[in-house]
């Protein structure tokens, strides 16, 4: 197979890349320069929001492509047009934001997304990714468009910083502020798991959208912390918190606390109940728990401890000064 992947070195993008070339797949990777792309691909660079930009696309067939973006849809919209008859499928790597927020737990694939372009420029985020959508499925139709509206991705190469914040938290040690309950449950997929998932989608035809993500209740708030405590052979003391007390003291889920959201919450249902049955009737196989957060430490080790930061991502996780706060109060 011959893969043209746009971006391909961070994150979801580089996993993809790796699972590619792992296959023995053809893989040209298309990107800005700004990160080095990994060993054995074909490197075209360009930037598809410059003029003249996509320049070096202008020749070559591929069987699939592969699009992270998740900026303006007129950048997927004019890329897709030029790809359309040189290319056999188009992935677009879109997110279970695209529908009307939040989703009532268990939603699928059938549930109303929110109005968009393929035209749009700067919109935001739930917009650009599902004007993204449209733009794929007008070059490339509905038969050679595979739309996988990823939920939340962990995993090595994380750019986000959302596990990569627990476990640098949980390695420093002495009491960290535990949100409750133990039980809440979690979903996500493991970024390589979403990457091995849509290179077979691809090889085998799939086209539509897909939720991708694991079973709702993969795992738990408890288990994902106490693996972090385990993994990083911290001694670390998780001191868990109701929910309530943490919501109280002006703490905000997800952002302040990443992954975590009460589920007591509407936004636990859209984030933690995606309905999932496509996907795993497709062949999705998620890793346990332990494996996401072992390979992600490992791979933070190999950095030094300091993840890459997305610049055009807020900065997550919790104040040390209101982390001792709410301690010392509890």
């Amino acid at each position: 197979m011959k893969l043209l992947i746009l971006g391909g070195t961070q994150f979801a993008g580089r996993a993809v890349t790796e699972a590619a070339l792992a296959r023995g797949w053809d893989v040209t990777v298309f990107h800005r320069g700004r990160h080095a792309a990994p060993e054995g691909v074909a490197v075209r660079l360009g930037d598809r929001t410059a003029d003249g930009g996509r320049a070096t696309l202008a020749d070559g067939e591929w069987d699939v492509v592969v699009d992270t973006w998740s900026g303006a849809p007129a950048g997927v919209r004019d890329t897709a047009r030029l790809l359309a008859g040189r290319a056999g499928r188009y992935v677009y790597v879109s997110s279970c934001s695209v529908y009307v927020w939040p989703p009532a737990a268990g939603y699928d694939e059938s549930t109303p997304t929110v109005e968009s372009s393929p035209d749009a420029g700067d919109v935001p985020y739930a917009e650009a990714k599902r004007g993204g959508e449209l733009a794929v499925l007008d070059a490339f139709g509905d038969e050679r468009s595979l739309l996988v509206r990823s939920g939340l991705i962990l995993g090595p190469w994380e750019n986000i910083g959302r596990l990569p914040w627990w476990l640098g938290r949980i390695a420093r040690g002495g009491d960290v502020l535990a949100p409750g309950p133990r039980e809440t449950p979690l979903q996500y997929v493991d970024v390589r798991d979403l990457a091995e998932w849509m290179l077979d989608a691809a090889e085998t035809g799939r086209s539509g959208p897909y939720n991708l993500v694991s079973a709702p209740g993969h795992t738990t708030m408890g288990e994902l912390l106490d693996t972090c405590v385990a993994v990083t052979g911290s001694k670390a003391r998780l001191r868990w918190m109701p929910a309530e007390t943490v919501l109280a003291a002006g703490v905000e889920p997800w952002t302040d606390l990443p992954i975590w959201v009460p589920p007591t919450q509407e936004a636990h249902g859209a984030l933690h109940g995606v309905g999932v049955e496509r996907a795993l009737a497709a062949g999705l196989r998620c890793r346990p728990v332990a494996d996401t957060v072992r390979d992600t430490w490992a791979w933070l080790t190999s950095l030094g401890g300091a993840a890459p930061q997305r610049p055009d991502r807020t900065r997550v996780g919790l104040a040390p000064e209101v982390e001792e706060r709410l301690l010392r109060e509890a």
